[in-house]
């Protein structure tokens, strides 16, 4: 999920950058220094959308920059757990697929790729479905949904877990398939529908008939 947080800290200028505009050297300064970066709380900081207030700068002996209270808003990413994401898939294992999301990777366990059982075709590096033969290979555009969050202080080092085993979930052409058979299903059961409501009209129409026989 992407946010924006508004944060209050100390960003030092150097004494080089004195005349530039101190809102500009701000915010270089704080994207040289946490883009890329992971707040355990927050998320991976992206972008630093914006500069709010910059207090009065303070020198500190033995340094020649001056220090300036500021407050300023990040653009961050982090994952919520039963958050429905869109992803990539980038690597396909024995064990799973690999999927970027936003600025990270999360993975979706081989259990978790769908309802059939999948298997690994080292082959052609997909996973493959015994009864559907769904196939998921590198470059397939999925919809999953977040089960499993560890942030850690890298984005290496964090773990997402996907699952793909839910209604509405899955890579985009299951989706597609699965979309035009609801449809097809739908029209059957509204053609249905309409035979049996013409059935009961035309047994109705015969009853109304052989009653006005009796009556006379």
């Amino acid at each position: 999920m992407y946010n924006l947080v508004t944060v209050k800290d100390v960003v030092r200028v150097p004494p080089r950058r004195f005349n530039e505009e101190i809102n500009k050297v701000i915010v270089s300064e704080l994207e040289n220094t946490l883009i890329g970066k992971i707040d355990k709380d927050t998320g991976v900081i992206l972008a630093v959308t914006g500069v709010k207030e910059v207090g009065e700068g303070k020198i500190i002996m033995g340094d020649g920059a001056t220090y300036h209270n500021t407050i300023f808003e990040l653009l961050i990413y982090k994952p919520a757990l039963q958050e429905v994401v869109d992803g990539l898939v980038t690597e396909i294992t024995s064990f799973g697929a690999f999927i970027t999301i936003g600025p990270m990777d999360g993975l979706i366990h081989v259990s978790q790729v769908a309802e059939d059982l999948m298997t690994y075709n080292a082959k052609n590096a997909e996973l493959v479905g015994k009864e559907t033969n769904k196939i998921l290979k590198r470059e397939d555009r999925v919809k999953a949904r977040v089960i499993a969050v560890g942030m850690k202080d890298r984005v290496g080092d964090s773990k997402i877990g996907l699952t793909m085993r839910q209604p509405y979930l899955g890579k985009y052409e299951w989706l597609e398939e699965g979309k035009n058979i609801e449809k097809k299903k739908k029209k059957e059961e509204k053609k249905e529908k309409i035979k049996s409501s013409a059935k009961q009209a035309i047994k109705e129409g015969v009853k109304k008939s052989k009653e006005k026989v009796k009556q006379k």
